[in-house]
C-alpha cells in the first residue's frame, strides 16, 4: 500500500506543529523554578522521535535518485 504524496506532507506539516509545541513545553518547563526534569527529559525524548519520523517522510517525498 503506497500513500499519497499530499498524505505524507499533511502528516508532516502535522508533527511539525506538534514538533514546535513540545520544544514551546520544554521551554517552558525549564523556565520554571523548580523543574520537573523527568517531564523535560520524556518531552525530549518524543520530539527525536517526532525529528526521526518527520526525517523518514522527507526521504519518502524525496527518494534518492541513483544517476
Amino acid at each position: 500500500m503506497t500513500i499519497e504524496p499530499d498524505e505524507l506532507t499533511a502528516k508532516l506539516v502535522k508533527l511539525q506543529t506538534e514538533h514546535a509545541d513540545l520544544d514551546a513545553s520544554i521551554t517552558a518547563l525549564e523556565s520554571q523554578l523548580h523543574v520537573d526534569q523527568l517531564q523535560v527529559q520524556r518531552l525530549k525524548r518524543r520530539k527525536l522521535a517526532l525529528k526521526d519520523e518527520m526525517a523518514d517522510i522527507r526521504d519518502k517525498l524525496r527518494p534518492d535518485i541513483i544517476a
